[in-house]
């Protein structure tokens, strides 16, 4: 069960489970976008929202209904929160943390007892921005920060009931949400010139030089949300290129040919 699986990683990580022969069940506010990729892919659409508590244990009552079990949660829906504190609006900071937070706790909540039953697993979408700070995303920042915090608590309390709990932080990867953001960037900036040059330069000091794609996000949910991980929970993965290891005071140094 994958929440915002209309598009990108969502989307990818549910084809990733449908080529090794599992049922994936995708969720999210808007069907029409769920149905499209459900019939591409070959998975089932549920239109619910994941931060609505009737909604959500609507949803997981139906895939119990149709299929009896409910072995793994992938909780990826996000988006929104960029902004600086001093100009998100009370509005706007609700809706960074519904969007972002709120939907991953509550559709645990609800897939909790079923997971419990099943013996399952919980993958939580975070980001790279749940451990560093960007520029101008205070609330999409703080949501993702407060991920790994729930993570860590999902983790703790149902260890001992059979249930692994584990996060994903992805770095720049190629996703409809990214894609928008680096058109934004190009016309912005005067030396971008289009997208894929807007993708090269946020990509130009990592450490393997590009952006992700969301099929590589989507091999490290497969294997946490899996046996071949059994004996991990708590974990935070990142799947960013090796952007967390470079020093940032040493990059004008590279740059400087020394």
């Amino acid at each position: 069960m994958i929440t915002g699986g209309g598009t990108g990683i969502g989307a990818a990580v549910a084809e990733r489970y449908i080529s090794e022969g599992a049922t994936a069940v995708i969720v999210g506010r808007r069907l029409e976008p769920l149905q499209e990729v459900a019939e591409r892919i070959g998975a089932v659409a549920i239109s619910a929202d994941a931060a609505d508590g009737a909604s959500a244990r609507a949803a997981v009552e139906e895939v119990l209904e149709r299929f009896g079990r409910l072995d793994v949660l992938v909780a990826n829906a996000g988006g929104h929160g960029f902004s600086p504190v001093g100009e998100t609006t009370d509005e706007n900071w609700a809706s960074a943390m519904n969007v972002n937070l709120d939907t991953a706790f509550v559709m645990a909540r609800e897939a909790l007892p079923a997971l419990i039953d099943a013996g399952g697993q919980i993958v939580v979408i975070s980001s790279l921005a749940g451990l560093f700070a960007g520029p101008n995303v205070a609330g999409y920042t703080v949501a993702k920060h407060a991920l790994i915090g729930l993570t860590k608590s999902l983790a703790r309390d149902y260890g001992r009931k059979g249930v692994r709990v584990n996060a994903v932080c992805p770095g720049w990867t190629r996703t409809p949400m990214a894609d928008s953001q680096m058109d934004e960037f190009a016309e912005a900036a005067p030396e971008i010139a289009d997208r894929e040059a807007a993708y090269a330069a946020v990509a130009r000091d990592l450490p393997l030089g590009r952006a992700g794609d969301p099929s590589e996000v989507a091999s490290v949910v497969r294997f946490l949300g899996s046996d071949e991980s059994s004996y991990m929970t708590g974990a935070t993965l990142l799947v960013d290129g090796g952007a967390h290891i470079v020093d940032l005071p040493t990059i004008a140094f590279e740059h400087a040919g020394m």
